[in-house]
């Protein structure tokens, strides 16, 4: 039987409207649509055979929703981040509590800066983005740890957009779906890619989950290059959150769920980015 994945999901914050922005211009955001799209999307990530465990509320947190920076997933390890936004930061006790059941914990100190949109996972091999939000110091941090795994971690410049995903996203086992205009595909090599519809640059952002992929209804055109692949495609719309920079991706952290853990003692001063 496959192990069932667990979705950690947090509440969209009061105070979205303050959130980091990077690459877009700031534009009002309808909380309560972006509320109603976020719990929708939450229902179909349960559809799709997800746990979903919800994370406290942080409405004094803008860009809590966005709970994939703060860590890190491997079937091993969970990696605490440390987001390249300060005001990120404080996200960190909260998501490490919700992981201690299920993984050992590492974190990363200063002055390496990483977030999780940044790290894209195929399989044993991780790209990470060299971003405004990720350093080199964090890609050569995160490598160190996970290198016992026989992780390989690949830098990737991501120069032209907030995140690594922004640009690249993983579609079916051995298929990417890319911007190459934000990304150079040169790194993705060994896979096979589907190019984004030119008209539609924020479209490679896509989530997949077992055989089924999350892709944002904005993007028709992508959408039809990726079903003529076959794949089976759940469109869904957060266009409240892409306000945000948010996407598919990070609006949720998804792993693969072992036996549950006992967690005995904790220092709650301790990894706290």
């Amino acid at each position: 039987m496959t192990e069932q994945l667990v979705a950690l999901t947090r509440p969209v914050s009061a105070s979205i409207a303050d959130c980091e922005l990077t690459h877009l211009d700031r534009s009002p955001i309808d909380l309560d649509l972006a509320c109603a799209q976020h719990t929708a999307y939450e229902a179909l990530l349960a559809a799709l055979g997800c746990e979903v465990r919800h994370l406290p509320a942080a409405d004094d947190m803008p860009d809590a929703v966005f709970v994939e920076d703060i860590a890190v997933v491997t079937p091993e390890l969970a990696v605490l981040t440390r987001p390249g936004a300060a005001s990120r930061r404080p996200e960190i006790p909260s998501v490490r509590d919700a992981l201690a059941p299920f993984r050992t914990l590492a974190a990363l100190t200063a002055p390496a800066i990483l977030d999780g949109g940044d790290v894209l996972q195929v399989g044993s091999r991780l790209f990470v983005g060299l971003s405004s939000r990720t350093n080199q110091a964090g890609i050569d941090a995160l490598a160190a740890l996970l290198g016992p795994q026989s992780i390989t971690v690949t830098p990737v410049p991501t120069p032209r957009c907030l995140h690594l995903k922004s640009a690249v996203s993983q579609v079916s086992p051995d298929t990417l779906l890319i911007n190459p205009d934000w990304v150079d595909p040169t790194p993705f090599a060994d896979f096979n890619l589907i190019e984004i519809d030119p008209s539609e640059p924020c479209a490679a952002n896509a989530l997949l989950i077992g055989s089924s992929l999350i892709v944002d209804a904005a993007y028709p055109l992508t959408a039809a290059r990726l079903e003529s692949h076959g794949l089976d495609l759940q469109p869904i719309s957060l266009s409240e959150l892409a306000k945000a920079e948010g996407g598919l991706t990070c609006s949720s952290l998804i792993f693969r769920r072992h036996a549950e853990r006992t967690v005995i003692h904790r220092d709650p001063n301790s990894m706290d980015g």
